[in-house]
């Protein structure tokens, strides 16, 4: 077992990153990892989270953006259960179709934030903010709109309330209430702070950041940051226009229909999607952000997405569908037939 505060290079780009942080004084969860093939050591009786530090994660090329396993909320009697899990998801399908290369995969062990809202950061200017209720799970992986931002200065320029249908906790996934589907999760003066941090860590870390973020009532922890794997350029999901067969894909059963050149319909995606983003030609999701995993992947895979579409799956089976990111919209028709267009 190492501190996380000491984790260095050999430890994963992960754990040497939230290690460098932690010595510099960030608000990063306490914890320790554990090297391949070592045991857990001896510890206290409490909840944990325990995620993966792999050797080719969060690098400036590739974020493997829930691509390896982690747990929230492991008590202690189930950590080995967890760690071993986390292990073998270096060898998961998913996991060898994105990386293609070898790799190992340290574990890392932090306190477990309960987080009233959660998030994620791009930092730059603008900055990008996008959050929800609850654990962060719902906004990385697209569940939910999320509310978005965009802060300049430290000053709110942009607003853009999500529905944040569902609330995912520790131990429950439950709706959200009317009163805060119809409010902001962040106020103006978390959303500075936030900015302040995002500032802070872009220059002690030199490059431009992807931070994953929560408030646990009033505290603010930082418990993610890797580069930026391809620059946002105000377009929505993933620049590009593409033009291609809609193809609406409502769980993996569907996954045999999609072929190359086809533009994927769904409401989200999640890691085990990630396969598909290596034969379609674009991406529209019903719910997610810019932040969301979809929109992550679809950027590394330099492919067109639009996302946040309500309705979007109603697009009938191989309608000529295109995108333009560039105008959030999306066209629906060929060159000679009628034509309409779908505003993002």
């Amino acid at each position: 077992m190492i501190s996380l505060a000491a984790a260095g290079s050999d430890a994963g780009p992960k754990a040497a990153t939230l290690g460098r942080l932690l010595r510099a004084g960030f608000p990063v969860p306490p914890g320790f990892v554990i090297p391949p093939g070592a045991d857990l050591p001896a510890v206290d009786d409490r909840l944990y989270a325990v995620r993966s530090s792999a050797s080719t994660e969060d690098t400036a090329s590739r974020s493997a953006a829930g691509v390896y396993d982690s747990f929230l909320g492991v008590p202690r009697a189930e950590l080995p259960d967890r760690i071993a899990a986390t292990r073998a998801s270096l060898w998961s399908p998913r996991a060898a179709a994105y990386r293609r290369t070898d790799a190992e995969m340290t574990v890392i062990v932090q306190q477990h934030i309960d987080a009233d809202v959660s998030g994620v950061l791009f930092t730059g200017s603008p900055t990008l903010v996008e959050a929800s209720w609850g654990l962060g799970e719902s906004v990385v992986s697209g569940r939910v709109t999320p509310d978005a931002f965009t802060v300049v200065n430290g000053e709110v320029t942009e607003r853009r309330l999500g529905d944040k249908t569902t609330r995912v906790d520790r131990t429950t996934t439950t709706p959200v209430s009317p009163t805060n589907r119809t409010r902001y999760c962040l106020t103006d003066h978390q959303l500075r702070e936030l900015w302040q941090l995002g500032q802070a860590v872009e220059h002690h870390l030199g490059e431009p950041q992807d931070l994953e973020f929560a408030y646990e009532g009033d505290h603010l922890w930082l418990l993610q940051a890797r580069p930026i794997t391809v620059p946002l350029r105000g377009t929505p999901g993933s620049p590009g226009t593409a033009t291609g067969p809609a193809r609406p894909v409502h769980t993996p059963a569907d996954f045999p229909r999609v072929r190359p050149g086809d533009i994927l319909i769904c409401r989200y995606t999640d890691p085990a999607w990630t396969p598909l983003f290596r034969v379609i030609a674009g991406i529209i999701t019903e719910t997610g952000g810019r932040l969301s995993h979809a929109a992550i992947v679809a950027r590394e895979h330099h492919i067109p997405a639009i996302l946040g579409v309500p309705n979007a799956l109603t697009i009938p089976e191989n309608t000529p569908t295109t995108l333009n990111t560039t105008t959030g919209t999306i066209t629906l028709g060929g060159a000679s037939g009628d034509q309409a267009e779908v505003r993002a």
